[in-house]
């Protein structure tokens, strides 16, 4: 099952529910279970397969879950995020949510955690208190702190076995063999980078998303190495994914409305398509069978109210009191 099917195989009630984190327990497509953290701090164990069954459902933390992982051998989960003044990190057994550990050190927020991949187990955990700290266990307690950071640690990750980004870097991950890894940076880039023997990293390629008009929504937030798929994440809702065998190629894309849908009309002439447009101006159009295939962003007439589709013509009217003519072959 490639990522985009697994997308598509979602349950619509798990993407109603606030998810801010997806973790599979072992790989995928042969793992069997998937661990989901929401804005409610609560994390729900579901089947990878079939009905996606919901297995067990924990309230871990007071606030939304930034970041969860499961342990090496799929017993044991650790999840982070806003306490709202009670615990900011929490790992617990995945099968009956028994605590496994106690996570002082962090005053703030805990934007991030990774579990060390083979054994001994170890915890790392990163946050707004500019801090690192590691965990030993289990049961997980305080060992050190690293203080190198002068601003919000946004990700950290352990290995499993230059040129440098221009804005805050806010997600990395690591290749399968554990020889590169993937960064993604609010300059709208992700960077592939060669980790050498002595330790020190050299950039292997940098990859740009097509599309990208260089705004805000195009800074890239999030990021995952799984086998042979490079995935990142754009403020805005776009997920690219890039074959990692071969980086020039052009990603698969694929994304959605990030605010209320304000006009829907099929695409007269070829009912295959649908579009689809926001009150922001976004207009995004939908092929039967395939679902997102491009999107619009006008910079005129950005308040849409209503619209209709004809062959290769679209009229809208806005809340300007202006109505706007133009061709959806313009859809990226």
């Amino acid at each position: 099952m490639t990522l985009a099917e697994t997308y598509a195989a979602t349950p619509a009630s798990l993407r109603r529910r606030g998810v801010t984190q997806l973790r599979w327990r072992g790989t995928p497509p042969n793992g069997e279970w998937i661990a989901s953290g929401d804005v409610s701090g609560t994390v729900r164990i579901w089947g990878a397969h079939d009905d996606h069954v919901l297995k067990k459902e924990f309230k871990v933390l007071a606030g939304r879950i930034d970041d969860l992982q499961w342990s090496a051998d799929g017993m044991r989960i650790v999840a982070s995020g806003d306490g709202k003044g009670k615990s900011l990190v929490r790992a617990f057994m995945w099968d009956s949510g028994s605590n496994v550990g106690e996570f002082d050190g962090h005053s703030r927020r805990v934007l991030s955690c990774a579990f060390k991949p083979t054994r001994p187990f170890r915890i790392v955990t990163c946050g707004e208190d500019f801090l690192v700290n590691f965990y030993e266990g289990p049961p997980f307690k305080f060992k050190l702190s690293s203080r190198e950071h002068s601003n919000f640690v946004n990700c950290v990750r352990y290995s499993p076995d230059g040129n440098g980004h221009k804005g805050s870097i806010y997600a990395v991950s690591w290749s399968p063999d554990g020889k590169e890894v993937l960064t993604v940076s609010a300059d709208k880039s992700a960077k592939v980078w060669e980790i050498l023997d002595s330790g020190n990293g050299t950039l292997k390629t940098t990859l740009t998303c097509p599309g990208s008009s260089g705004g805000v929504d195009d800074m890239l937030v999030g990021c995952l190495w799984q086998n042979d798929h490079i995935v990142t994440v754009s403020l805005g809702g776009t997920i690219s994914i890039f074959s990692a065998s071969d980086l020039d190629k052009s990603p698969f894309q694929f994304s959605g409305h990030m605010k209320n849908i304000s006009s829907l009309s099929v695409l007269r002439g070829n009912s295959d398509y649908i579009l689809s447009g926001r009150y922001d101006g976004l207009i995004c159009k939908w092929m039967m069978g395939r679902g997102f295939c491009g999107k619009l962003q006008r910079e005129q007439n950005s308040q849409i109210k209503c619209f209709a589709a004809h062959e290769e013509e679209i009229i809208t009217s806005g809340f300007d009191n202006t109505v706007s003519w133009f061709s959806h072959l313009e859809l990226l």
